[in-house]
């Protein structure tokens, strides 16, 4: 007696075919994985599903490095010291620079900056000059002959010929008049034709033919900017004439202006 042949053992094959599919496949595109897991995959290993080189903090775009403020141009031949003591609203500064501590001769330099905060820039060639027959001290006494060192405003100008146009107070006075011989044996008329006062011992803003001296008379005082006579002064700086009347014409009390003056080494302190 044959034994009939049934239909579910001859489908069993196919469907167990089927779901070793599905276990292959899975659910969806995702494969193996689930949908999440597999987008978890690609972004791990790029698009194509191959795993890409590790990411690095160098391949991250970066913002450009903000470059270093430059700080503004300074005076050449002064040093930290001497800088500082230039009040900070200044904006002309004449730099009287002597050859040594012993020596009259100088040079001297106009020194302009647009603000505070701007570079200081030459305003003219370097002039010719004359200190005290001495030289420099930083600690000046009457008749000691030398000029003194360091950093004083000018606030007024004065002389006995008419000045040429300028912003500074002028005193016009007959009594700016001198006689007499220098040093050297040369004649000293016309050496206050024109002055500008350095505010050593002195009240600022007044004429420089005013004799009060706050520190007293035996620290000295009339240390003024004059017309050069060809020699050495007493305590004074001394520029020939044409360089005095450019010099009025260039300051302005309105740039605060001052005067920055010694020996070559003391001014680099």
């Amino acid at each position: 007696m044959s034994v009939p042949r049934s239909s579910v053992p001859l489908r069993l094959p196919y469907v167990l075919c089927a779901v070793l599919v599905l276990l292959l496949t899975g659910c969806g595109s995702g494969g193996l994985f689930g949908t999440e897991e597999s987008a978890a995959l690609k972004g791990a290993s790029g698009a194509s599903g191959v795993p890409g080189p590790p990411r690095t903090a160098a391949s991250s775009p970066e913002a450009s490095p903000v470059p270093s403020p430059v700080p503004p141009r300074q005076i050449p031949g002064l040093g930290p010291r001497t800088r500082a003591a230039i009040p900070a609203g200044t904006r002309q500064a004449l730099v009287v620079t002597g050859e040594a501590m012993d020596s009259n001769r100088s040079t001297a330099v106009l020194y302009t900056r647009d603000s505070p905060t701007a570079d200081w820039r030459a305003a003219m060639a370097p002039w010719p000059a004359h200190n005290a027959l001495n030289g420099w001290t930083d600690e000046h006494w009457e008749g000691d002959l030398r000029s003194p060192v360091g950093v004083f405003t000018l606030t007024a100008a004065g002389g006995r010929l008419d000045p040429p146009a300028t912003a500074f107070p002028y005193d016009l006075s007959p009594d700016f008049k001198v006689e007499g011989e220098g040093f050297h044996g040369e004649p000293l008329e016309g050496s206050f034709d024109y002055v500008i006062a350095i505010d050593y011992n002195r009240l600022p803003g007044t004429s420089p033919l005013d004799h009060t001296r706050p520190l007293g008379d035996e620290r000295g005082g009339g240390i003024w900017i004059h017309v050069d006579h060809g020699g050495p002064t007493q305590g004074c700086v001394s520029l020939t004439e044409d360089r005095m009347k450019e010099l009025l014409g260039l300051l302005d009390p309105a740039e605060e202006p001052v005067i920055v003056m010694g020996d070559a080494q003391s001014l680099l302190r």
